[in-house]
């Protein structure tokens, strides 16, 4: 809590809490059309993010090499679910390598 606290507090006093959340905003009604990007990517989905992207979108975008839907955590995916994540930044660092 005290990490997420610590975030908060700092977009508070530099006042960029607002441009931080402007991307959200802009893509509430519609994912923009991407290039085909060729760098190898894995998804790791958190049940409760922020907006998170549709699968058929991701892969139609992305060359995905790994998808996994993770039981639990949110939008601050490394500090709610540390382990996790690790482990499946690992098993993508492995399957790329």
């Amino acid at each position: 809590m005290d990490d997420i606290l610590d975030c908060l507090t700092l977009y508070w006093m530099t006042n960029t809490a607002c441009t931080s959340i402007r991307a959200y905003h802009g893509n509430t009604f519609t994912l923009p059309p991407l290039g085909k990007v060729r760098v190898p990517t894995a998804i790791a989905a958190f049940p409760y993010d922020v907006l998170p992207p549709p699968r058929d979108w991701v892969e139609k975008n992305y060359p995905v090499v790994m998808y996994t839907e993770m039981p639990r955590g949110g939008h601050f995916t490394a500090l709610e679910q540390p382990e996790k994540f690790a482990e499946n930044l690992s098993e993508f660092m492995n399957i790329i390598m």
